[in-house]
């Protein structure tokens, strides 16, 4: 499991001071980063050798809302790995470990020139291997 903090900012809430939902898939979006920059894998790096993930499909959960100034913690776990896409499970809770918001999120490996699906690289997939 990877776990990532992110502050809510001003700008990530409505008008009560409330988590606006898609900002929620933002926070994701980060955390996924940082977990593959952690298996020693920048996205510019690997956009340089046509290699890109795009969502393929999201099923996001709202138990409690988060709210301007908190400090939320996403964890994420790879719970399913194919040749060419990988669905993680996130979570994301608060400071008192309360769970606020699971997502389930399919990400395809793409070749950026055809944009069409391709197999993870072969190194990243035995390191996506050996952590999950």
């Amino acid at each position: 499991m990877h776990q990532h903090k992110v502050r809510v900012y001003y700008e990530d809430t409505d008008a009560g001071g409330i988590v606006y939902y898609a900002n929620y898939l933002k926070f994701m979006e980060r955390a996924r980063t940082e977990w593959l920059r952690e298996l020693g894998y920048e996205q510019d790096t690997l956009m340089e050798q046509s290699v890109a993930f795009v969502v393929k499909r999201v099923e996001m959960h709202n138990y409690a809302p988060a709210r301007f100034n908190q400090l939320l913690s996403i964890e994420t776990h790879v719970v399913e790995l194919k040749g060419a896409s990988m669905t993680f499970q996130q979570i994301i809770k608060n400071e008192q470990d309360i769970k606020l918001v699971s997502g389930d999120i399919q990400v395809v490996c793409v070749d950026l020139a055809t944009m069409k699906a391709k197999r993870l690289p072969r190194t990243l997939l035995g390191e996506i291997s050996r952590v999950i």
